[in-house]
Order: C-alpha cells, then structure tokens, then sequence
C-alpha cells in the first residue's frame, strides 16, 4: 500500500466517522472484544440509551451473521482471484455519520448459495412494519434450525430492529466465490 493510499483510506474513515473497523477471520475471541470495544465507546458518546441498545443488538447480530455464514474459501484453488490470507476473512465497519449510525459487514460466499440469501433479503426488504413483525413470529415459532443452529431470524431482527431497508450487494470473486456486502443503517 502506498503512502497516499494509506492517506486516503484515513481521510476516508475521518468522513465517515469510523468508530471501529477491522478485516479479520471472525472468532468468538474476536466477537467478544469487539462487543466491549462498542459497548465502551457507545457509554462515552452516545447519551441515548435507547440508541446504545439499539446499536449494541445489531451489532450483535451482524457479528454472529460474520461468524456463523463466512463460506470457507478454498486455499488449494490456485487460479481465485482471492488472496491466500482472505481465508475466512470478513470486514466489519462501525460508523456514526451525523445522526445515524451504520454497521457495515462483507463476507464471502459461495455462488449457489447466493439467490436464496437474495430472496430472504428481497422478502425482507418488500415487508411493513407489522408484516415483517408477523414473519419473524411465524419462522420463531416454527423453531427449525439449521445445520449451522440458526433459525434465519438474525436478519429480520436487523430490520425489525433498525426500521431500515437492508442495502446489500453481491462482488463476483470468481465461479465458486461472491463477496457479500451489508450496510446497516440505524438512525438514533
């Protein structure tokens, strides 16, 4: 990296308002000393409760989302175009832009597995207040989980929580692999 993209990169999470950000394979380690991190800067500058609440439970589930669905990506498969040390790599950005705050996750996943997610987040996103309210209620009740011991609530509770439309893309990485990206938006 060069001096002025070093820079660059300063300027930007300057903008931005970054509060914490890292590119790390996501460990239980790791969750916990981000959650104290943020619980300890949200008890120095955010004087609203409700809104310390608010940020910590989402932040809650976008980690657990990092940690329980990061695909694995395959270090034999010379020809990626991922870089050896992105193995079980994620990204987590924690911003406080004026008046709202963001959560910005990215992890990788594998192609085939990436409509599915695309049209429980389209689901999602189309849903009101009350309707998404119904859904999560439904699909709790239900209690199936997965092989992973989720049951596919962390997202709904994100919307629910935050009231926000959930932006999100696919990055192709190549055949096997797509880089997915969430911006969370929380308003105080």
């Amino acid at each position: 990296m060069s001096l002025n993209s070093i820079y660059e990169l300063y300027q930007t999470m300057e903008r931005d308002n970054t509060i914490v950000s890292f590119r790390s394979a996501v460990t239980k380690e790791l969750l916990t000393s981000v959650l104290n991190i943020m619980e300890s800067k949200l008890d120095s500058f955010e004087s609203s409760p409700k809104t310390r609440k608010k940020v910590y439970s989402v932040l809650v589930e976008c980690l657990q989302n990092l940690y329980h669905h990061n695909d694995n990506l395959s270090l034999d498969n010379k020809e990626n175009k991922i870089n050896k040390y992105a193995y079980y790599s994620s990204i987590l950005i924690i911003s406080n832009p004026t008046g709202y705050y963001e959560i910005k996750t990215g992890n990788f996943i594998r192609n085939n597995k990436m409509k599915k997610l695309e049209e429980r987040l389209d689901k999602i996103n189309e849903l009101n207040k009350e309707e998404l309210r119904e859904l999560y209620k439904s699909v709790l009740n239900k209690g199936q989980f997965s092989k992973k011991g989720t049951a596919g609530l962390g997202l709904m509770d994100i919307a629910r929580k935050t009231g926000n439309k959930l932006d999100y893309g696919f990055l192709p990485i190549d055949d096997n692999f797509s880089f997915f990206c969430l911006n969370v938006k929380i308003n105080k």
